[in-house]
């Protein structure tokens, strides 16, 4: 223990007689751990901010796309093409047993209007089972009803943004907007849920009864997509295939033929969502380590300049009794206490950076401990590898010619 204790106090007496050096070398390493930490943190903010949007869709949801990805060999993606009809969605429900909610869905960009404002939104046509499905309360007023869907009424349930662009400071149950001329009455107003992930505004939104929709703003005959709701999440995958399987009889899709739909379920589009995002993390961390190893290559550089410098000081040692792994030793230990000082001053720069970025951006940021933990013992690891060809090189040299050297 004394004799660690004394390599303790030769490197640190060494490191701070050029301390501008020593410094210089350090931020390499505050960099790269700083760069990691502040990564990994945005990284997984945005997977966890993806995972909320996911499940703000609602429990055991899946959804089923008019289009497929590849029809006829043409790239159209979901909702590319009408191919689902309202027989479609009624099959599903009375025939696949384990759906509990279904809600026809269409929807289009439109100008709406209400006295003298306007304002461009996005226009949905659903069943009166969305809200539930989606579990997005209605706060104020209350959401259409059957009767409404029968009747295709003229009735509408609205976002924040919609209320506040086109009703500014008044209570907009009651009032009525014009939908391409067409109008309107509000009947409730949903519960804010802010910005998604993309950026968008979630608010920004108008539904009305599909059929409304259908008949008096859009004038088709084929809906857009369906949302299925099962009774529990063990259902997810069978339906799925049954939703499938019942369509292509439907549709009659002989086997070898592409689907002209696209089913997917919650978990599947999650898994998609948070691989991107995992991608992107692993990614910039990639990018950060390049930092890390920079800075080792650094530390590398500065230990065989002074190893050069101290020729005589090892020679003197070596001719006192110090042996090949005391200079092995010292000089190791010089490396790493480089290393680590520079990790843990860049692990605090990193969630400095993080926090910065959160409060300026408004991104959410999480750094898991385990990632502080790692890129504290990677900068330790690095400070070992990297220090310990000029260690060895110190401590083969040969203490008559060191003493020689000038």
């Amino acid at each position: 223990m004394r004799r660690i204790w004394a390599t303790l106090k030769i490197a640190a007496r060494a490191l701070r007689r050029n301390k501008l050096r020593t410094l210089l070398t350090m931020l390499g390493m505050i960099i790269g751990v700083g760069a990691v930490i502040a990564m990994v943190g945005i990284g997984n903010g945005a997977k966890s901010q993806i995972e909320a949007q996911i499940a703000s869709m609602g429990q055991n949801v899946i959804l089923v796309w008019s289009g497929s990805f590849t029809r006829g060999g043409v790239h159209s993606g979901w909702g590319g093409a009408g191919t689902l009809s309202m027989d479609d969605a009624e099959s599903i429900q009375r025939e696949i047993p384990g759906v509990t909610l279904i809600s026809p869905e269409v929807r289009s960009p439109a100008q709406i209007a209400a006295g003298n404002q306007n304002w461009s939104t996005q226009i949905i046509g659903e069943g009166p089972e969305y809200f539930q499905i989606r579990q997005w309360p209605v706060v104020s007023g209350a959401p259409f009803t059957d009767q409404d869907v029968r009747s295709a009424n003229k009735v509408a349930v609205i976002g924040k943004t919609i209320a506040d662009q086109l009703f500014p400071g008044e209570d907009a149950i009651g009032q009525v907007l014009r939908i391409r001329n067409v109008p309107f009455m509000v009947v409730g107003q949903l519960l804010p849920k802010g910005l998604s992930v993309q950026g968008n505004d979630q608010d920004d939104l108008l539904i009305i009864p599909y059929t409304s929709a259908m008949k008096r703003v859009q004038h088709v005959t084929m809906l857009r997509s369906i949302n299925v709701q099962t009774a529990k999440p063990s259902l997810l995958n069978p339906v799925q295939q049954q939703i499938t399987e019942l369509l292509r009889q439907r549709h009659r899709i002989t086997p070898g033929k592409d689907d002209d739909f696209t089913v997917r379920n919650q978990q599947e589009i999650a898994d998609m969502a948070t691989e991107q995002s995992k991608t992107m993390t692993y990614l910039l961390a990639a990018i950060a380590f390049v930092s890390l190893v920079v800075g080792g290559i650094g530390i590398m550089n500065i230990m065989l300049v002074s190893v050069t410098e101290r020729t005589r000081e090892i020679g003197i040692r070596m001719a006192i009794g110090a042996r090949g792994n005391d200079i092995l030793l010292q000089f190791l230990t010089e490396a790493v206490t480089l290393s680590i000082i520079g990790g843990i001053v860049g692990i605090g720069a990193g969630i400095g950076a993080s926090k910065i970025i959160e409060a300026w951006k408004h991104w959410p940021v999480m750094t898991p401990a385990l990632w502080i933990v790692a890129a504290f013992f990677v900068s330790a690891a690095v400070g070992i590898f990297f220090g310990f060809y000029p260690a060895r090189k110190a401590s083969r040299l040969d203490p008559i010619d060191a003493l020689r050297y000038e």
